[in-house]
């Protein structure tokens, strides 16, 4: 007598649909995958167009101008690393809601991860410094972040399958585990290998700084003892800044890391004769050093956005005059290597004795990365975002026209920035509690390219007296002040106002930084115990 076999009962419905803690991994797991070999690639070939990063720059260029000030205004330097990681923790919860919808059916996840490959694209394919090559990148992440989504997910609804199905065979489940490794895996080395071959340029830099010691450079004229009260009042500003203390402001989410090898300057536009630049043929022009405190715009009513350095290059006058600017050129409009514009008024860098150069050293070395490595143009005395462009690979004579609006302007800032009178106060600090008795009242003034001539504090509402100046090095630096005085136990409101060496005093008048700087008279509470 035969036994009939009852057939093996299929899987329900229910058996093909994927737990969702794991589809929701499945997700983020494809989209690290994407994000990471779309660093890879950038980092082969080139750096900028990481789509991760475009997008990123592409939110920067489109914040509306409140948005941008805020977030300055509130995270200061560390707004591109706040706003790096916001955008991570967005899309990888979009990617892990994208998972979660594709429990039965992977098409979901695959149109959402398809969209984010394709903002990617188009933030590349937009940006200010695109080149064709650059879509090589935002196109590996796609295909990374598709495929990867399509294979986990089978392999996850085969596990699922093989769950309801009961022990026996070859363990999916394992597949996937060991499969889901792989990808997390590649995807932090991919990331990781990107931003390793993005960060050439260090042997460059250690060049240059040894081209800059065996250079011959017209120095500038040697800091004199009393520049600063640093030594006598502890807790003042010193006269120099370390490039590690220097203030940073730009738009660069990702620094750009550059070999000098690589660098050209192209100067055109308005001018007789074009000219354009290897790092080799700077090299060869005479190299000046100079002293120069540079000032950001944003920096408030007593901020800390001001710093001063020792600054070695070219003079940017003699290149001009040597191109032969023509007349009516009003703007030098210049762009960085990240798509950065900024125009700077002609007759500033033209004007005899101003002192505006291409910057190739920064304290007895090359420039920091940060700080513009392998060129940055420094012209004393504006703002630097009119002043300071970093890795400057374009220079166009041109003039202030709609069709030649540089980055900031188009943001409602002004178009010329002329560095105002101003005054910080460093000593005591802000809600402080000092001893009884006598009080250091320290601080910085600076005024360039003019120069500060007087500094007057006054207490508590009282009559303005005069503090006491450090040596003064020059009008295009800060100039350190002191004063002291006996108080009694009590809070105490402690005002400083700057007179520069024209004789113009800082106004009162309270202004933000937009349009054109802040200014108004800092003042500072604090305790005597």
């Amino acid at each position: 007598m035969s036994t009939a076999v009852a057939p093996e009962a299929e899987p329900t419905p229910r058996s093909r649909v994927i737990p969702w803690p794991l589809a929701a991994l499945i997700g983020v797991l494809a989209v690290g995958a994407a994000l990471g070999a779309g660093n890879l690639v950038a980092g082969i070939i080139s750096p900028s167009s990481s789509p991760y990063l475009a997008i990123g720059d592409t939110v920067i260029r489109f914040s509306p101008q409140p948005v941008t000030e805020f977030a300055k205004a509130t995270f200061g330097t560390a707004d591109k690393p706040i706003l790096l990681g916001g955008m991570a923790v967005v899309i990888l919860l979009v990617a892990a809601v994208a998972g979660v919808a594709s429990r039965r059916d992977r098409r979901p996840g695959v149109a959402v991860v398809t969209v984010l490959g394709i903002a990617g694209f188009a933030a590349v394919a937009f940006a200010p410094s695109f080149a064709p090559l650059d879509l090589v990148a935002p196109l590996a992440a796609l295909l990374a972040g598709v495929v990867s989504f399509r294979w986990l997910h089978r392999l996850a609804l085969d596990a699922a399958h093989e769950r309801a199905a009961g022990p026996g065979g070859v363990s999916r489940r394992n597949v996937l585990i060991g499969s889901s490794a792989a990808v997390g895996l590649g995807a932090l080395a991919s990331g990781g290998g990107g931003l390793l071959l993005g960060r050439g340029g260090e042997e460059s830099r250690a060049t240059v700084t040894r081209m800059l010691a065996g250079s011959a450079i017209t120095r500038a004229p040697a800091i004199p003892a009393g520049v600063d009260f640093a030594s006598a009042v502890p807790g003042t500003t010193r006269f120099l800044t370390s490039n590690a203390d220097f203030y940073r402001i730009d738009v660069a989410l990702r620094i750009p890391q550059l070999r000098a090898a690589d660098w050209r300057l192209r100067l055109h536009g308005m001018v007789d004769r074009e000219i354009t630049l290897t790092f080799d043929d700077l090299m060869r022009r005479p190299l000046v050093e100079r002293t120069v405190t540079m000032t950001c715009v944003s920096n408030p009513v007593g901020g800390d956005l001001i710093s001063t350095a020792n600054f070695v290059g070219v003079d940017l006058r003699d290149l001009l005059l040597e191109a032969g600017v023509q007349q009516g050129a009003d703007q030098v409009f210049c762009t960085s290597t990240d798509g950065f514009t900024a125009g700077t008024p002609t007759d500033v860098v033209l004007e005899q004795g101003r002192g505006a150069m291409l910057a190739v050293g920064m304290n007895g070395e090359a420039l920091p990365p940060e700080h513009g490595f392998p060129v940055r143009m420094v012209v004393p005395g504006l703002y630097g975002y009119v002043s300071g462009t970093k890795w400057i690979a374009d220079m166009e004579v041109t003039t202030f026209g709609r069709d030649r609006q540089s980055y900031w302007l188009q943001r409602g800032w002004a178009e010329r920035a002329p560095i105002k009178t101003e005054a910080r106060i460093d000593l005591p600090k802000g809600f402080s509690s000092v001893p009884a008795g006598p009080v250091d009242v320290a601080g910085i003034a600076w005024s360039q390219p003019r120069g500060i001539g007087k500094v007057e504090v006054r207490m508590d509402g009282g009559p303005w007296r005069p503090a006491e100046l450090a040596t003064e090095v020059g009008g295009d630096t800060w100039r350190m002040w002191k004063t002291r005085f006996d108080l009694a136990a009590g809070s105490h409101t402690v005002q400083v106002r700057a007179t520069d060496a024209d004789g113009n005093t800082q106004t009162e008048q309270r202004a933000d930084p937009v349009p054109d700087g802040a200014s108004g008279w800092p003042a500072t509470i604090f305790t005597v115990a």
